[in-house]
């Protein structure tokens, strides 16, 4: 093991750690090194659906919001590769998701402080306080890494309910959907299970084939209706700092009733997408002169499911909320787009002790983005039930890095933006009109 001590190790490289290791790189006084399993960047390479684009502007990327400066910004990648006035003349503010794809691995292919193929086994805390990061190369040699701070940015994982836990068959969650589609598309039903933008591009994908291949495809979600995502002005003020304050100083339970009830902030479907997915069923119905065969349950949940495997097909109780009943779909193709939930990083067990834990087991992540006793260990992406729907959102990590930089630094390196908000979000934050206790107290509209 080296005796360097690193200032930070990064654990896992998504977005979020490739944008630390972006604002980082260029630092004098901050030693960082990131660790990823993987050989190379890879942004859910499931859902790189052709002409599908980000949700957010080009503006969000690793950098610019905290130093629209940099080399490694957006922009940048467009101009070295010769694209910038296209993408101008464009007049599309949301880069395609292949595009952003490309430009992370253009990024990652400039950082020297990567090590890929690194897959982190244990955090352990030594005794002055700093931490030991021990990972296993692939070639099966382990390697330790001494570090002042570590940041966890290993992403999420495919979330399946519990009715399909262990099921059988060809069942496909949308984060491999890509690499399933030809053989679903054999199939003769397709069933699609979920509410949000994920599930809206893989049954507008699938719908072409509905005429083409001639399999019947339904779209089952819980949602009462097809949700667009809310994307107004005050609404977006949500994903800013002072919001992230306001929500941390509210009580758990009352976050949590928060965090179901603010789903379609950022788990809703374009409003684009929902008109381009009934713009396509009338097309398709006008040029066949006969129904689409397709069906779009609403209001509706999956309760049961099962797998015939001698007949090649699922067997979905679909319970209707409103109406109290249920009715039996069966289909030979099963999507779950039923989202993601945060991963739980057997390394840090020996570390344990020194996380700090709400009543649910979750972190209690600190204004800082810390998560230990010592404010040394940080996340990325896993404090959305502390910090709101800033946590996923692509625009904020560049704030959420300048912040973590900061702590690690011990120095304000990028400016943090205190408060961008027009909006006040809690009665606390509101002060009164001082009036002086000797002040004479006119009646309205009475002159002096």
């Amino acid at each position: 093991m080296s005796e360097h001590v690193h200032d930070v190790v990064a654990i896992g490289l998504g977005p979020f750690n490739l944008g630390l290791a972006a604002l980082t790189h260029d630092l004098t006084d901050v030693d960082g090194v990131f660790l990823e399993a993987r050989d190379e960047f890879s942004w859910h390479p499931g859902m790189m659906l052709e002409g599908a684009t980000i949700q957010v502007p080009f503006m969000a990327d690793l950098v610019t919001m905290a130093d629209p400066t940099s080399r490694f910004s957006f922009l940048a990648h467009l101009k070295a590769v010769g694209r910038l006035y296209p993408f101008y003349i464009r007049e599309d503010f949301n880069p395609l998701r292949a595009e952003y794809d490309q430009y992370c691995r253009w990024v990652a292919d400039q950082l020297d402080t990567i090590r890929w193929g690194h897959t982190v086994t244990a955090v352990e805390r030594d005794v002055d306080g700093t931490h030991t990061v021990t990972a296993r190369r692939r070639d099966g040699r382990l390697t330790s890494l001494r570090a002042r701070h570590v940041v966890l940015g290993i992403g999420t994982e495919p979330a399946v309910p519990p009715v399909a836990e262990g099921l059988g068959g060809p069942v496909t969650h949308s984060g491999g959907y890509l690499g399933a589609r030809a053989g679903l598309q054999e199939s003769e039903s397709i069933t699609v299970v979920g509410s949000g933008q994920s599930a809206a591009e893989i049954y507008l994908d699938l719908l072409e084939g509905c005429v083409d291949h001639g399999y019947h495809l339904t779209w089952v979600t819980r949602s009462p209706r097809f949700f667009p995502m809310e994307y107004t002005k005050l609404t977006l003020e949500m994903t800013s700092p002072e919001y992230a304050r306001y929500f941390r100083g509210l009580p758990m339970e009352r976050r949590d009733v928060l965090q179901r009830e603010q789903r379609n902030l950022y788990k809703g479907i374009s409003a684009d997408l929902v008109d381009t997915i009934y713009d396509t069923l009338y097309r398709l119905r006008v040029e066949t002169g006969r129904p689409v065969p397709t069906t779009l349950l609403t209001n509706s949940e999956v309760r049961e499911a099962g797998w015939d495997e001698s007949a090649g097909r699922y067997s979905l109780r679909v319970h209707h909320e409103e109406q109290d009943a249920s009715v039996r779909v069966t289909t030979q193709g099963l999507v779950l787009a039923t989202g993601y939930r945060p991963r739980t990083p057997h390394f840090l067990a020996p570390v344990e002790g020194s996380i700090r834990r709400d009543a649910r087991g979750r972190y209690d992540t600190a204004a800082d983005y810390s998560v230990d006793v010592d404010g040394r260990i940080f996340v990325q992406n896993a404090e959305e039930h502390t910090h709101s729907v800033l946590a996923p959102d692509l625009g904020m990590g560049a704030h959420r890095n300048s912040v973590i930089i900061n702590a690690v630094a011990g120095r304000e390196v990028y400016p943090v933006e205190e408060r961008i908000a027009f909006q006040h979000f809690g009665v606390h934050e509101i002060e009164s009109p001082v009036v002086s206790p000797d002040e004479e107290r006119v009646p309205a509209g009475v002159g002096r």
